[in-house]
């Protein structure tokens, strides 16, 4: 603003902005817009500060109308109500993301570890007529080669003869049409239809368990994020085909995501096309309560081949917001909650034991290729910006600055007795002595993290800063990353 304007202004708008800031006062603290400690749902924050700052308006523009006041530039009163509104519901993102950073119940996260195979009982089957069930094998055959391709039907037979009545194919995205089937009569379910075109992926998985007995299969299939990727730069030339892609990654990856566009979306699209992320679909289907027997690649799609094992757990909560919370260990044994920027797809909490089964640790203690990082995932890893958050542990006083890492229950019971024992007398912290040694095996970090424990027992602050200095001169000029 120029020194005239100042001059002008300031005087003519002194009076008018304090009785402007007085109602707005009044009513946001009238409707409770700032009684943060009653906010149940992310939502409520935006829908409080909608409706006070709604009546705010209404109540100066009948002041402006019924008092003639219509000399007052209507850009200053209402773009300063506009401008205080879309900071308030800034600052209500940031603090709704940090109050319901979505936590990893240990409920959960024990669930999530059940992934054993249960003894399942024998499943009773019916003699029934050769003749009807050749007729049906034909008639299926002819279905699934049809509808996808006879190569699909080629690899489904190594799991399923689709002539078993106690066999069923349908190709739907309605909840509805798998209700209809009989409690426990079908053994084996197949759909030939993508996932990705259903709106409630995980209902539609559950209601699958809640059909099957134990031990039972069902085979889906779906247009995973790669696939998509690789289909839509193959639709046009660069430089069109990248930004038909960006397009696309905003619209069907970030925007569901967000709570003020996730019900827009759906609305919009109905559920159908939706991006899912491989990681992801075999999270959900694990949280569901089924474990993978197989997977492969059939011309533009993914097909799994799972087996039931398990109840659904029910997630009403997934891990879908920009900043999570876990449960780790804290001094003296105290669960409290670790705050870190999402770097893993969807549900990817699930696929733990999956994970640990399927690839090696490797140097550094984590997993080797870990599928479940997001491409964003790896620069904040790289970075140490999905660990900034933790800096609110420190304020909070659960965490220090130099210490060892707050470990998961899985994690933290790889460890020997000795070593947990140490773990638990002191505070966790956000560098490590990881960072120090540079150990490349769990054995090699357990003895890393034993050496700082018995040095910080005796020189409490002079082992902490000399382990700080040590770990930032690798990181600086030795190439110490976390990946």
């Amino acid at each position: 603003m120029k020194p005239a304007s100042k001059a002008y202004y300031l005087p003519e708008y002194y009076q008018p902005f304090l009785l402007f800031l007085g109602v707005w006062l009044i009513v946001s603290l009238i409707i409770g817009k700032y009684q943060l400690h009653k906010i149940k749902k992310p939502k409520d924050i935006y829908v409080y500060t909608l409706i006070s700052n709604i009546t705010i308006t209404g109540i100066v523009t009948s002041l402006i109308y019924f008092n003639n006041l219509f000399s007052y530039s209507r850009l200053i009163v209402f773009g300063t109500i506009g401008l205080s509104t879309l900071l308030e519901l800034l600052i209500g993102y940031v603090f709704s993301a940090y109050k319901f950073a979505q936590q990893l119940s240990e409920d959960k996260e024990r669930h999530a570890k059940e992934t054993k195979t249960k003894v399942f009982p024998p499943f009773v089957h019916e003699e029934f007529d050769k003749e009807k069930t050749r007729q049906k094998r034909l008639a299926q055959r002819e279905f699934i080669t049809q509808t996808k391709s006879k190569r699909l039907f080629n690899y489904l037979n190594r799991y399923v003869d689709v002539g078993d009545p106690h066999a069923v194919v349908f190709n739907t995205t309605k909840i509805a049409n798998v209700e209809t089937l009989a409690d426990g009569y079908y053994n084996k379910m197949i759909n030939l239809h993508r996932v990705n075109d259903i709106r409630r992926v995980n209902k539609f998985f559950e209601t699958i368990n809640e059909r099957v007995p134990y031990g039972g299969l069902f085979i889906g299939c779906v247009e995973t994020k790669n696939i998509r990727k690789k289909r839509m730069l193959g639709q046009y030339v660069f430089p069109l085909n990248w930004i038909s892609y960006s397009f696309d990654v905003f619209f069907t990856r970030i925007i569901p995501k967000l709570w003020l566009t996730k019900r827009i979306y759906f609305f919009v699209t109905l559920g159908y096309e939706r991006a899912i992320p491989h990681a992801e679909i075999l999270g959900r289907l694990y949280s569901c309560g089924f474990e993978l027997v197989n997977e492969r690649y059939i011309y533009d799609e993914l097909f799994f081949v799972v087996r039931k094992v398990k109840e659904p757990s029910y997630d009403h909560n997934p891990t879908y917001g920009p900043l999570i919370s876990l449960r780790r260990y804290g001094k003296n044994g105290r669960l409290f909650k670790v705050y870190k920027l999402r770097t893993m797809h969807a549900y990817s909490e699930y696929l733990q034991d999956y994970v640990y089964e399927k690839f090696n640790l490797q140097e550094g203690g984590k997993f080797k290729n870990d599928f479940r990082v997001t491409t964003s995932g790896k620069i904040f890893r790289k970075f140490w910006l999905d660990e900034t958050p933790m800096f609110i542990n420190i304020i909070a006083g659960d965490m220090k600055l130099v210490g060892v890492r707050p470990l998961s229950r899985q994690y933290f019971e790889l460890y020997s007795e000795e070593l947990k024992e140490k773990r638990l007398k002191t505070k966790p912290g956000l560098i490590p002595p990881f960072y120090a040694d540079m150990p490349k095996t769990l054995e090699e970090i357990m003895v890393s993290e034993m050496r700082y424990l018995e040095a910080h027992e005796k020189h409490p602050f002079i082992t902490d800063v000399r382990y700080f200095f040590k770990a930032v001169w690798n990181i600086l000029f030795k190439g110490a990353r976390s990946k």
